[in-house]
């Protein structure tokens, strides 16, 4: 990244990316300046908040402006005397430099993909899911450690006198509803979408695309896949196993 680059953000909207909208969004997350983004930008949960709430904003867009606001501090803001001279520079660099949007790369880059409309509550679930799943131990059966034949795979204790199945002491601990994640956000994609398994393209036509993503099935063919595909894009729909 270019010093004549980074000079020519003075504001919000001289980032790359940045819609007209994005500015009610941010300032309903309390941040209404460079530094309040870059500080915001810098705290992983206030990031992921951000990639959530801005329609077209992923890793992508996040790390050019994190990169943009490395050097931006409080002086980043133009005082009143400068402020035209800021516009025309800003005017000037429209004129002569014409770039395409960060997520508008060339074939086989990288593009966001699709979310789904989600309520507050909805994603929270799906955080706490995640952290959940992450935290959660791995469960081993008995005496795994004794007989190597008996490989990581689970098995309920069933003996009469196990310990482990009566949870003595310091037996290991043992398969049981304590470990699930959130009942309401149970069987979503980790996208937070709910998958709808199709095996031809008239199936698209009951698809929701705000809150359901579509996976083809495995034994649908090539030919009638990409069938699938360009109709899904058509509609709006994502589909969660594409080809390539």
């Amino acid at each position: 990244m270019s010093k004549a680059k980074k000079e020519q953000i003075d504001q919000l909207e001289d980032l790359p990316n940045y819609k007209a909208e994005f500015t009610a969004q941010l300032k309903d997350m309390g941040i209404e300046s460079l530094p309040q983004l870059k500080a915001a930008l810098a705290d992983r949960s206030q990031s992921k908040k951000i990639q959530e709430e801005l329609s077209g904003v992923g890793p992508k867009t996040v790390s050019t402006w994190k990169s943009l606001l490395k050097d931006t501090g409080e002086t980043a803001i133009v005082p009143a005397e400068g402020k035209k001279l800021a516009k025309a520079k800003k005017e000037k660099a429209e004129v002569e430099i014409v770039e395409p949007a960060a997520e508008v790369v060339e074939e086989g880059g990288y593009v966001v993909k699709k979310k789904p409309e989600l309520d507050a509550d909805t994603k929270k679930l799906l955080a706490l899911r995640y952290d959940m799943s992450h935290d959660r131990i791995a469960f081993l059966r008995q005496e795994w450690f004794r007989f190597p034949r008996l490989g990581e795979k689970w098995r309920r204790p069933r003996g009469m006198h196990s310990k482990m199945r009566r949870h003595v002491q310091y037996r290991p601990n043992v398969v049981s509803i304590g470990y699930r994640g959130p009942k309401q956000v149970r069987g979503l994609h980790p996208s937070g979408f709910q998958e709808v398994m199709v095996f031809n393209a008239d199936q698209l036509d009951s698809v929701d695309p705000k809150v359901q993503a579509v996976r083809i099935g495995s034994s649908v063919g090539f030919k009638k896949r990409q069938v699938i595909e360009k109709k899904a894009d058509e509609l709006g729909i994502r589909v969660l196993n594409r080809t390539g």
